[in-house]
């Protein structure tokens, strides 16, 4: 049995694979609209708790835009509270939010094993609970992109630029966080089939605040550690260390070293876009779509309907050189905004 799973899960990635080589533009699904916003019901008379780890960073910020947004276009009022990156803050205003006994509470990313216990309390004290990008037991439904999807297609990308073979720099600095760990998971599972790529040894921890400056240093020491020839990439969970990493990289003027990441910040797409830059690609996720949809989600809840699936999926598009400027159509992205 453990043989036939080898095989099947090889199959799969060299299928993904051959799927990357044959197509300019690498799987860039079309960004597909949500059900109809006039079929959603109105959350009239409603308080909408919701609670995000920080706004500091475009994802962040789209997202819990798109579910304030969402409720006041549903005729409900938002309870919107910002953690600023501080669990010991998220944490306090989950207890108030529970205080309040809301109409339903929505919590956006963080730490998966610091949140659960308060989680659990959202539901004890009766509360319908969603999430955005959180993956929790105590969720009736998470709004989230395909992050397996996403880890996936973007370890296949990198590993066809390098033809099979090279030496990669890792950024794994924020595992706790679920969408983080599905993502790098699907990296190892993809790099299991190519053993001629390692990983250097030791990963890099990213960090919040000053991710930039500090991707940038972190790589630049690198750099000068390992001289050309010796890192062909550098992947990261998310795309703000990339920003530093491609800065870094094309700093040096070390042009065989490429980017990639996730989210599709603007300023990274732009990165992307550009023919001179390291970034090869980032996976563009959809936040505001994501926010508005767990927002839909709560208002059916709450108005009867109680077949909601576990996991509602936005697609996400991924990003490279050759299709960059389509998507920043597609996303409402101008450069440098």
């Amino acid at each position: 049995m453990a043989d036939n799973n080898k095989i099947k899960r090889a199959s799969r990635v060299n299928i993904a694979l051959a799927a990357l080589i044959s197509s300019a533009i690498l799987l860039a699904l079309p960004a597909q609209a949500n059900e109809s916003d006039a079929g959603v019901p109105s959350l009239k008379g409603k308080r909408i708790g919701i609670t995000v780890a920080g706004t500091d960073h475009y994802w962040d910020l789209k997202a819990y835009q798109g579910q304030i947004d969402e409720v006041r276009r549903l005729r409900g009022t938002p309870v919107a509270l910002d953690g600023g990156r501080k669990e010991a803050q998220q944490i306090s205003q989950i207890q108030t939010l529970i205080a309040q006994k809301p109409d339903a509470i929505i919590e956006t990313l963080g730490t998966a094993s610091v949140l659960e216990p308060w989680l659990k309390k959202i539901r004890a004290a009766g509360i319908p609970l969603f999430t955005v990008d959180t993956a929790s037991p105590s969720s009736i439904n998470v709004t989230t992109s395909d992050n397996f999807y996403i880890g996936e297609q973007l370890a296949l990308k990198l590993v066809n630029d390098l033809r099979g073979e090279g030496n990669i720099l890792v950024f794994n600095g924020f595992y706790g966080v679920p969408v983080v760990a599905m993502r790098y998971d699907q990296l190892k599972a993809v790099l299991k089939w190519y053993p001629k790529i390692k990983i250097i040894e030791p990963e890099l921890r990213d960090v919040i605040p000053n991710t930039v400056q500090d991707a940038y240093s972190q790589i630049s020491q690198l750099l000068n550690k390992y001289p050309k020839g010796s890192v062909q990439a550098i992947w990261a969970a998310w795309d703000v260390p990339q920003i530093g990493a491609t800065q870094a990289v094309d700093a040096a003027g070390r042009n065989e070293i490429k980017t990639y990441a996730v989210d599709g910040s603007p300023d990274v797409v732009s990165l992307v876009k550009d023919p001179q830059s390291s970034a090869a690609a980032v996976v563009a996720q959809q936040p505001y779509l994501i926010g508005k949809t767990a927002v839909q989600n709560a208002a059916r809840y709450l108005a009867g309907e109680r077949n909601l699936p576990p996991a509602t999926y936005v697609p996400a598009l991924v990003v490279t050189k050759e299709n960059a400027a389509d998507v920043q159509k597609t996303l409402g992205q101008s450069d440098g905004k």
